[in-house]
């Protein structure tokens, strides 16, 4: 009997081009998602010129954006980025959800890796944690998973 060997991927995507579309909205959360994203691309060996960012007024134009990006086939993978907080009206439920249907929806049309760096916090301190210059920065685990997906699919 063989011994069952899972096909993962790593964190080795040095050749890949990334782009990240990140959300102006919350622009004191988002642009610290954006340093932990490219942080954790050139800690990886991503070369600056592989990146492209592009920027869209808030979140609910990321899907959109990820898309026509993703459809130009200029990069292995897209990185979102957002960040919607909850307020006194129902408008956090529709944006959360139709952004992340959107990304979804962007990921399976197009066969790329689209990274989902979206946050969705009850109040700023919950962003600014999830944001912050540690590890638990969103962003930069957005970054990662991209790396991540970029090795996986080449090897399927």
């Amino acid at each position: 009997m063989s011994e069952f060997r899972p096909v993962e991927g790593s964190f080795d995507a040095e050749d890949a081009r990334f782009a990240i579309v990140v959300a102006r909205w919350n622009s004191d959360i988002t642009e610290n998602l954006l340093a932990g994203a490219l942080r954790a691309l050139t800690r990886h060996g991503v070369s600056e010129n592989a990146v492209q960012v592009y920027r869209v007024p808030g979140a609910f134009e990321l899907p959109l954006a990820a898309n026509k990006v993703a459809q130009a086939g200029k990069v292995d993978a897209v990185i979102t980025l957002g960040c919607v907080i909850r307020g006194g009206t129902p408008h956090f439920e529709y944006v959360c959800a139709e952004t992340t249907r959107g990304i979804g929806h962007v990921a399976l049309t197009t066969g790329l890796p689209i990274a989902f760096g979206l946050l969705t916090t009850d109040d700023l301190k919950q962003a600014q944690d999830r944001s912050g210059d540690n590890e638990e920065n969103k962003g930069e685990e957005a970054a990662l998973t991209a790396l991540e997906m970029v090795s996986l699919l080449k090897k399927i």
